[in-house]
């Protein structure tokens, strides 16, 4: 081969490996890019316990949240969360009960109908666990408030459509009377107990694998690892 040649050829292959070297490197990126999920409001649960009269803790869930979140499960620390709740659809298992806590005097949901969580910044704790600071704004008054979060898994969903699907299991307490909530103290204790149980799934709009094609994806490796077949 003449020497112009093999100066061409030598030139040609080292354009040849940077070439490969930045679609490697840029595929990489993309994959560590954090992917974006949306809550699905029929696998979202808010139960929320409160002291009822020092008798007994009064069991109430909120459903049908919806909201987003944004995270990369190998780099929490970049996850955001926002997240509104209709109270509308709280449920103290009785109608009497439910009217009066959406009444004026407690929670005003006709003057505040939702409540919003919005993330702050993410502490990891360990693989499958962190802290989620944020701000919750209820009944028109917005303060800190730390979630404690399991990640519980993220695969494909073994039931149609097969949307990639992302689970957690959350806690947190707060004081009513922080957010205005302070009628009948004698009846209804200060600390409320949170406890969230969310599903989020991955919108197709950032890339997401059309149904039936999306790889399974691992659980956390402290977390479950069996497919349940309920929806």
């Amino acid at each position: 081969m003449p020497v112009m040649g093999r100066r061409r050829h030598r030139q040609w292959v080292r354009l040849r490996a940077a070439m490969v070297t930045a679609l490697l490197l840029a595929s990489a990126a993309l994959a560590a890019a954090p992917a974006h999920y949306a809550l699905d409001p029929v696998h979202t649960r808010v139960l929320f316990a409160v002291g009822h009269a020092g008798f007994s803790q009064a069991l109430g869930t909120v459903s049908g949240a919806e909201g987003t979140l944004v995270f990369d499960p190998q780099d929490w620390r970049s996850a955001r969360v926002d997240v509104r709740v209709p109270l509308a659809r709280l449920d103290l298992g009785d109608d009497a009960w439910n009217r009066a806590t959406l009444g004026r005097k407690l929670l005003d949901a006709q003057r505040w109908p939702e409540a919003r969580f919005q993330s702050v910044r993410v502490e990891p704790l360990a693989p499958d666990r962190f802290l989620v600071h944020g701000r919750l704004t209820l009944r028109g008054v917005t303060r800190e408030l730390p979630l404690e979060v399991k990640f519980n898994a993220l695969r494909r969903h073994p039931l149609p459509p097969f949307r990639r699907t992302a689970g957690f299991s959350a806690t947190a307490t707060l004081n009513r009377s922080e957010f205005g909530i302070d009628a009948w103290p004698s009846m209804i204790g200060e600390t409320v107990e949170l406890r969230i149980e969310a599903e989020a799934v991955r919108t197709r709009a950032h890339g997401e694998d059309e149904p039936g094609n999306a790889p399974d994806e691992a659980a956390p490796a402290t977390g479950p690892t069996d497919e349940d077949p309920s929806p």
